[in-house]
């Protein structure tokens, strides 16, 4: 059974109302729950590609990457849970798991579903919760995925229209 139905949260996933690259976050990270992530991603094969500034590199430890000089460039690792669906993580600190999706490959039920079982996968791994936020709208999340109920749920109404 699907997490949510795309009739119910198509809205959410509207570029108007969103932006393009809505924000998506765990809050009360560490480096642990980093590296897990790290590691969720070779276990499940995910394609994926790390990268510092234009310059494509192995996956490093998340220590190692998280604790690069404060000057830079913030190192970034894409993952596609599918062919069709990228996930950009952004290694910005070690408080706060920070990644972007593209609202524009998750049209329809087939990949919301594929969206909601990544947020979940991550979400168990870490035992905490995922927030999606409009982009550039941090604090407001209006879906995510709630460790209680071990499912991706509604955390906003849908905008009256």
């Amino acid at each position: 059974m699907a997490d949510l139905l795309w009739d119910d949260v198509s809205c959410f996933f509207d570029l108007d109302l969103m932006g393009s690259l809505p924000d998506v976050r765990v809050p009360n990270a560490s480096v642990e729950d980093w590296q897990a992530i790290l590691d969720l991603v070779v276990e499940r094969g995910w394609k994926c590609q790390y990268s510092e500034g234009e310059t494509v590199l192995a996956v490093s430890r998340a220590e190692a990457v998280l604790g690069r000089p404060a000057d830079a460039e913030c190192p970034e690792l894409r993952v596609w849970p599918t062919a069709d669906v990228l996930a950009i993580f952004r290694f910005r600190a070690d408080d706060e798991v920070d990644f972007d999706v593209d609202l524009r490959e998750l049209r329809g039920q087939e990949r919301l579903d594929v969206f909601c079982g990544f947020l979940r996968r991550i979400g168990r791994r870490l035992g905490k919760p995922v927030l999606m936020d409009p982009e550039g709208d941090c604090g407001h999340p209006v879906l995510g995925f709630d460790v209680e109920t071990d499912r991706v749920v509604l955390l906003a109404e849908p905008p009256v229209r």
